[in-house]
């Protein structure tokens, strides 16, 4: 048994285990369930109705951790709702769109009034009792609309409740407190420090001011009606990741995860090292089963998603009430909810920030390379006894341009696959639907990148139009080179004759000499800030447009992270973020002219996700035993 599980089980081992008198319970019992295992299931469930603790049960019969008796913790919350709460949705996800996921996104809005504390299942609803009796007692004395005031630093923003109604939520804290802890036998801590509703927290410092400004679109004073609210989370998985799975993944192997679209995922980030590239291990939120699961199967999630909400007091002027079933007026908490309206204020603002936005600057990978697919000796399969190129598997292009030199050069210059060459249009036509205009466009010297970028132009139905320029400087960490020596690239007399849209006239601000071979990671961070230093500056910012760098999956942060202000990675960090960016993974930067500066946002389209297709041999497999 683990350390960290052998101290959960400390916890609760030597408590008295008294019967419960829930009315959920019985008809369980009935069905056969020991009440243990009954009683988890309601409390995992919010004891909300029979069905559901039944169909958790049901989704749990693998679940090896099924008897263990680790119970939920518990916090409470007072959260808002009505026009405030609509208010702070639209901060949520308009600053998520300008600034990129911080801390606050992880959970919905709120004050926090009681720590996480453990509660034996049985003894949960002594918990609703405690919730309804302290707040039927202070409903008098809540305040009609509670003071708050901005705060911001560098790392932190939000608002901090004035102390006349600070004092009053605290009183209900402590009392909360002190009846659960007498009655429920949990040890509660209540906030007693400076209370309050935090909006951003650690975010990137030269965000500050964008956030700042969203946040004063924000009118404390707004008619809201406030809830205190009982959630519950598995202790277990506290310091764990939570992703959403994309798609429904059937397993191939015993050691791998049943997941269906929507799941959600644990996983320890210590213990993915030794774990295969492309694969993650976590544990199913909807089973309590564990395994392999492809990791582009899934995306990144909220911490609080896989809370469970158990009882809410909504606190109001005319009546009070209590209500033993969710009751989320708005929507979803912590969902990107629907607004029919954003706010006029918010709106001003961002027509305003729209209006100053001049360029965006998206950095993409190139598309699947044909090595990828069939290894480092992918150009052997493909030669005649006499040296000329034939098609041995559909995913080999049908045929590789003329070069002056050996054609043993694509083998470490290699092309794009087939499916590289399809990734790489449908990602143009995707753009074209969003309306991206692309003004200019730069690409590696690498065939394979000069290849996307073509791709992607004919996807825009700009071929015709705009020109690829090819820069030396956008070749990726050459420390990374399997010949430890530059490649020999096709020249971009040889790229035009071969029919790619190249700009002849354009000099490289780095030309190909320059290039090191086995250069340090100084020496890469360094001529790839520069470069997108002198690409930025060489493109005219008067009206709206985009420049499209295509490279390497090192591209992303290279260029991205100096672009916006941000010092390099540490290069182990560097490495170990380099290996999990996908085929055409992409950033996308936009300037803000005004402030002088450059900011990431959500790339305009949606990555490609797709699945492994290896090679098929009829006769191996139908004909011989």
């Amino acid at each position: 048994m683990a350390v960290a599980e052998t101290q959960l089980y400390a916890k609760v081992s030597n408590k008295h285990r008294s019967k419960s008198t829930s009315v959920l319970l019985e008809p369980l019992l009935a069905k056969g369930f020991p009440a243990h295992i009954a009683q988890k299931a309601l409390a995992a469930t919010g004891q909300k109705s029979i069905e559901d603790a039944a169909k958790w049960l049901h989704s749990h019969c693998n679940d090896p951790s099924l008897d263990d008796p680790i119970p939920q913790e518990y916090a409470l919350y007072l959260c808002p709702t009505g026009r405030f709460h609509n208010h702070l949705q639209e901060f949520w996800k308009e600053s998520k769109r300008q600034c990129g996921k911080n801390r606050a996104h992880e959970i919905f809005p709120h004050i926090t009034l009681c720590d996480f504390f453990t509660c034996e299942d049985q003894k949960v609803e002594l918990l609703y009792d405690t919730l309804k009796r302290v707040s039927d007692s202070f409903s008098q004395h809540f305040p009609p609309s509670i003071s708050l005031s901005l705060h911001s630093s560098t790392s932190y923003l939000g608002f901090f409740i004035g102390d006349s109604h600070a004092n009053i939520l605290k009183e209900f804290a402590l009392a909360f407190s002190s009846e659960a802890s007498a009655l429920a036998d949990c040890h509660v801590k209540p906030c007693l420090k400076q209370l309050h509703l935090t909006l951003a927290h650690k975010f990137y410092p030269h965000h500050q001011k964008t956030l700042e400004q969203l946040a004063k679109c924000i009118n404390p004073g707004e008619t809201c009606q406030w809830v205190a609210a009982l959630y519950s989370r598995d202790m277990r998985f506290v310091h764990y990741q939570t992703l959403r799975a994309l798609f429904q993944y059937k397993p191939q192997n015993m050691d791998e995860l049943m997941i269906n679209a929507g799941d959600l995922i644990y996983v320890d980030p210590t213990q993915q090292s030794d774990v295969s590239e492309g694969w993650v291990i976590g544990t199913s939120h909807r089973t309590g089963c564990r395994g392999f699961l492809p990791e582009n199967y899934t995306e990144r999630a909220s911490e609080s998603d896989t809370w469970v909400k158990h009882r809410e007091y909504v606190f109001v002027t005319a009546s009070r009430f209590f209500t033993q079933t969710e009751n989320e007026p708005n929507g979803k908490l912590n969902g990107e909810v629907h607004i029919p309206s954003m706010s006029r204020s918010i709106t001003n603002v961002l027509s305003l920030q729209n209006a100053t936005l001049r360029r965006g600057v998206l950095v993409m990978r190139h598309g699947e390379r044909v090595d990828q697919v069939f290894g480092k000796s992918w150009l052997q399969q493909c030669l005649t006894a006499d040296g000329k190129y034939y098609r041995a598997d559909l995913n080999f292009p049908s045929t590789l341009p003329k070069r002056k030199d050996s054609m043993k050069h694509f083998e470490y210059d290699p092309p794009l696959s087939c499916c590289g060459i399809f990734q790489s249009r449908l990602i143009g036509e995707a753009l074209l639907d969003q309306e991206v205009t692309v003004s200019y466009v730069y690409s590696s010297p690498a065939l394979r990148c000069v290849q996307t970028a073509q791709h992607i132009l004919q996807g825009l139905k700009l071929d015709q139009k705009v020109k690829i320029r090819v820069e030396p400087g956008l070749f990726e960490w050459t420390k990374w080179e399997a010949s430890r020596i530059i490649p020999n690239f096709m020249t971009v007399t040889e790229l035009a004759e071969a029919s790619y849209k190249i700009d002849i006239s354009y000099r490289g601000n780095f030309p190909l000499s320059s290039l090191v071979p086995s250069e340090s990671y100084e020496e890469y961070i360094s001529r790839s800030s520069e470069v997108i230093k002198q690409i930025t500056t060489a493109c005219p910012s008067k009206g709206k447009g985009v420049i499209l760098i295509v490279g390497h999956g090192s591209s992303l942060a290279s260029f991205t992270r100096p672009l916006i202000g941000l010092p390099a990675r540490d290069s182990s960090d560097f490495a170990e973020v380099v290996r999990k960016i996908p085929s055409l993974g992409m950033c996308f930067c936009e300037e803000l002219k005004e402030e002088n500066k450059w900011q990431m946002v959500n790339p305009p389209v949606k990555t490609l996700t797709h699945g492994a297709n290896a090679a098929f041999n009829w006769r191996n497999a139908m004909v011989e035993d």
